[in-house]
């Protein structure tokens, strides 16, 4: 289904676009949130525009991140989850400015395959790629229907909170060095460059100082919504998935809040550094030509619908902050229209004076410049996911107010999210609305084909490395490992 419109001609500037890693939409003083101390973000979104609805392609570091760069969903260009990566095989928007002369930088995470492979940029600075360019291959089981080596991934919440600082964190300092060096160095560059500033927190371990844990008390965080066991949606898909991490036995008030307070304060950790970055484009009198994106890669659930991390296509894990400042961009403006991370692309390009080439005639995505007249065209959103704990590829499409989760072989979602923005009440009794949507959602694909390509590649690549029994002699480890240090086997 093609979405695209007309290119909104904008005048080429200056982008930098800040990427965090599982931040969920609503954490954040600008969306609302009671809690959360982020007032640098909150900067961008007062002097700029804010994106109520922004939504992930898909709910992983790996397909996301292939189709912020692509353009594309994950059914589009085969990038289905954190092993089959983005590889450069695929036209970027990176590569598009870069080839018409423009200088195109990225620090800090991309979760690529390898920097061997050409990945459109110009310089690529302490690059964060998959391991040893094949990334946790036990992945590719999807780890359903047999005892998953999860434990690891368990640990990373329960145990890994509180005061302290992760090798994530660590790693996060030198990122943002190496941006405000970048900007010291070349920011006065006359032809319009990008630079793309990626940190990989706010992503599990949550550990930070102690100046930021004193931000939060874990006995005033709020809980999800179900809190007691017995209020967890019931869906096959869910069961699947919250089997295939095992957190049913951490399930404790006092851990979740614990939890919150660890995730928030690592999130005014990151704010903290993107505070640096905006005073830096200050000092250097690049303000006034220069456009600053944040959002991240994945939401997180923090325990909404008994879930942790990502993998589900509930807003807590799909949706994801926008917010955007500079020339051009509306002041103290909301855009309410759902948007997707495709979106990116022609809003990059644009942003950055470069041009579409013909074979981008058909990307589903629009650029943002177009959304910010509030009486711009509302347009369904489309979203899905192949990976980790799901049996079968899921697909999401919101349309206004309504959004169906389509599970292939299972019954599917269907909930009004102006009445229940908390995805609590099921309402596929309504067979027309349900109908209509799943209608909608296979003119963007075959949900039951798409699945099966999915599982096939998959395999496919499982058995080149020499099937199930050599994958999962290889182990799993706790988490990608930042460059320059081994993945951990030891859980």
């Amino acid at each position: 289904m093609n979405l695209t419109g007309a290119v909104k001609l904008v005048s080429p500037h200056n982008t930098i676009l800040i990427v965090s890693d599982n931040h969920t939409r609503n954490a954040l003083g600008c969306y609302g949130h009671p809690a959360v101390y982020s007032p640098n973000i909150d900067r961008i979104a007062e002097r700029g525009t804010l994106f109520s609805s922004a939504y992930s392609a898909s709910p992983l570091c790996g397909p996301s991140r292939a189709a912020i760069a692509t353009g594309r969903f994950p059914h589009q260009t085969g990038f289905w989850d954190n092993v089959l990566v983005f590889d450069g095989s695929a036209p970027s928007w990176m590569q598009r400015l870069r080839d018409q002369g423009h200088s195109v930088t990225a620090i800090g995470k991309l979760h690529y395959r390898s920097t061997d492979d050409d990945n459109g940029m110009s310089e690529e600075i302490v690059p964060m790629h998959i391991v040893g360019g094949r990334g946790q291959v036990s992945a590719l089981l999807r780890w359903c229907g047999q005892e998953p080596p999860m434990n690891a991934q368990r640990s990373i919440y329960l145990y890994e909170c509180g005061e302290g600082l992760s090798d994530y964190g660590e790693y996060d300092v030198t990122v943002l060095q190496k941006a405000l060096e970048w900007l010291e160095e070349n920011g006065d560059i006359k032809q319009p460059w990008t630079l793309i500033v990626s940190f990989t927190c706010p992503h599990p371990p949550f550990k930070t100082p102690q100046r930021f844990l004193d931000l939060y008390r874990p006995e005033d965080m709020p809980l999800p919504k179900q809190t007691q066991l017995s209020e967890h949606p019931d869906h096959p898909a869910l069961e699947i998935l919250r089997n295939s991490k095992n957190y049913r036995d951490m399930w404790d008030e006092d851990a979740l809040r614990t939890i919150a307070a660890s995730y928030f304060a690592l999130i005014s950790m990151v704010d903290e550094k993107i505070g640096h970055l905006l005073d830096a484009v200050e000092r250097s009198g690049l303000t006034e030509t220069t456009r600053l994106i944040y959002t991240s890669d994945h939401g997180e659930c923090l325990g909404a619908h008994g879930l942790f991390g990502k993998s589900c296509l509930y807003e807590e894990a799909i949706g994801v902050p926008l917010v955007m400042s500079g020339p051009d961009v509306p002041v103290k403006n909301v855009v309410n229209v759902p948007v997707s991370h495709v979106d990116l692309f022609p809003t990059l390009v644009s942003a950055g004076g470069g041009h579409l080439a013909s074979e981008d005639s058909d990307l589903p995505g629009r650029s943002l410049f177009e959304t910010f007249n509030k009486q711009s065209a509302d347009r369904p959103i489309f979203a899905e996911y192949h990976a980790t704990g799901s049996e079968a590829g899921a697909f999401m499409l919101r349309e206004q107010n309504m959004k169906l989760i389509y599970h292939v072989g299972m019954r599917p979602q269907l909930f009004d999210l102006d009445a229940d923005p908390f995805e609590q009440k099921d309402l596929t009794t309504n067979t027309d609305c349900l109908d209509r949507l799943e209608q909608h959602l296979r003119e963007f694909c075959d949900p039951e084909a798409e699945d099966l390509r999915a599982k096939k590649a998959q395999q496919h690549h499982a058995d080149t490395l020499g099937g199930t029994e050599a994958i999962l002699n290889t182990g799993v480890f706790k988490r990608s490992p930042v460059p320059g240090n081994d993945a951990d086997y030891s859980a």
